[in-house]
């Protein structure tokens, strides 16, 4: 399928009244949305190599003159998907926003859906759940709410996805489950049982970020309580455990004595979340795994932190790189971690990360981004939409820094000098097109990401307005 391509909202200089508009403009084309703070771009087949993508300067999405499928169909030698389980979870979701992205999972070929722990918090009240009052486990779930996640259970299947259905009692919590409770195991377990009599087979229980309860004997006990009750009454069901220590080699001190017991403790059949050489990390690789399951013993699913914006005002919407391409070898499944509102634009990352997921030994990020936009637009204004705007929030991977990285705002502040604020105008300007560029061509959809962009275009007019400190 030929596509013809032409960005009506490039800069034409000429068209500017003034020598110092003319000028604020040549430089905001000339920087364009990237360049300034030494960011990586990927070349095409280098993202993926077991000896880590090579840093280069910008990234420029290329966008394909055909579509190929997505993702990547394998070819021999590789009959199977790389990773048997591949999905995403939310981030303190909404049963819309789940519901919304199931049709994409079942596109993009991912088998697997995890809500999110803290939508199972009273997030309906409590919009910042870690307040310490929205996880209530130890009660009933709302009628309404427990109807809303019915139907999502129930799209899942139609969709042929795996639901897994997934708590943190302790995270937050001013009451914690433990083993020496019987009471509390039985409060817990309820939401299982409910979950269980909807068909759900995949169930989770994370004790992951907590600061009190961290004995991994007594966690065992509680988890594997939980999945033997289940299993008497369905013994395919399954069960993974978030430990409280779930990045790294597990070679660290504390690490290795908590997972030493865990190992010894918990159930064989139980899997494991890992998130990688780091908890959020640009490079997550085979050598680490086999480390970190050697001390562990389980088997284990990626919690891949990307394209996780952890509710900053940012967006991270570059391909997934830096994963090793036999880390399937490892791992058994691989899980994206996504952004909170913006669950719509976040399909574009979601897509790459899925074609990883399921080919990870062809998976060329370059190609993949490309793929993703061509997939996700239906004209040509569309797609060059999308791929301004990936340039400009390329991704964490990609621009550095961390979840919360905002690479629009980061390139703003950072321009120094005695052009600067003319740099900065002119930037702005160009945020602006791109801004009514995006609203023109999706004026129905991405409304999270255009609000992002939005307030990041204000955010930049206040600092220009604003007084310098003395």
């Amino acid at each position: 399928m030929p596509l013809n391509l032409r960005n009506k909202y490039a800069f034409d200089p000429g068209e500017a009244r003034s020598p110092r508009v003319v000028r604020g403009l040549m430089m905001a084309v000339a920087f364009g949305f990237v360049g300034l703070l030494g960011e990586h771009v990927l070349a095409a087949g280098e993202g993926n190599q077991p000896s880590g993508p090579k840093m280069i300067k910008k990234l420029f999405v290329d966008l394909p003159s055909s579509v190929r499928p997505l993702p990547e169909p394998l070819s021999a030698p590789h009959e199977k998907p790389g990773f048997a389980i591949r999905g995403i979870k939310g981030w303190a979701w909404t049963p819309e926003q789940y519901l919304a992205e199931i049709p994409y999972l079942k596109r993009f070929k991912m088998n697997f859906l995890t809500n999110c722990y803290a939508s199972m918090f009273d997030v309906e009240h409590h919009p910042n759940w870690f307040d310490g009052d929205s996880n209530r486990w130890w009660e009933d779930l709302p009628v309404g709410k427990k109807a809303a996640y019915e139907k999502v259970v129930k799209s899942a299947q139609e969709h042929g996805l795996q639901f897994c259905f997934s708590m943190n009692p302790n995270l937050c919590s001013k009451r914690l489950v433990n083993d020496g409770s019987t009471a509390s195991v039985d409060l817990l377990f309820k939401h299982y049982a409910w979950m269980q009599s909807l068909g759900v087979k995949w169930f989770n229980i994370s004790l992951d970020d907590i600061t009190s309860g961290i004995n991994a004997s007594t966690q065992a006990k509680v988890v594997n309580e939980i999945l033997h009750r289940l299993r008497a009454k369905d013994p395919e069901a399954q069960m993974i455990f978030c430990p409280t220590y779930y990045w790294g080699d597990g070679t660290l001190p504390k690490q290795r004595s908590y997972l030493e017991e865990l190992a010894r403790d918990l159930d064989p059949d139980i899997y494991i979340f890992w998130t990688g050489d780091a908890v959020v990390t640009s490079r997550i690789t085979r050598r680490a795994a086999e480390i970190f399951r050697g001390i562990v013993k389980h088997r284990m699913i990626l919690w891949d932190n990307y394209p996780v914006n952890d509710n900053h005002p940012t967006m991270h919407l570059g391909p997934v790189t830096g994963r090793d391409a036999d880390l399937c070898e490892v791992v058994d499944g691989y899980m994206s971690n996504p952004m909170r509102t913006q669950n719509e634009i976040n399909r574009i990352p979601l897509a790459t990360c899925a074609d990883y997921a399921y080919n990870p030994w062809a998976y060329d990020p370059v190609r993949s981004i490309g793929q993703a936009i061509v997939h996700l637009a239906e004209t040509d204004a569309q797609r060059l939409a999308l791929k301004n705007i990936v340039e400009a929030y390329p991704g964490m991977l990609i621009f550095g820094g961390g979840t919360s990285a905002n690479p629009v705002r980061e390139r703003f502040k950072r321009k120094v000098g005695a052009d600067s604020r003319l740099w900065r105008e002119g930037y702005v300007r160009r945020m602006e097109a791109l801004a009514g560029q995006f609203r023109e061509a999706f004026p129905q959809q991405f409304g999270t990401a255009r609000k992002s962009l939005a307030d990041d275009i204000e955010w930049m007019k206040a600092a220009l307005n604003a007084k310098p400190s003395n």
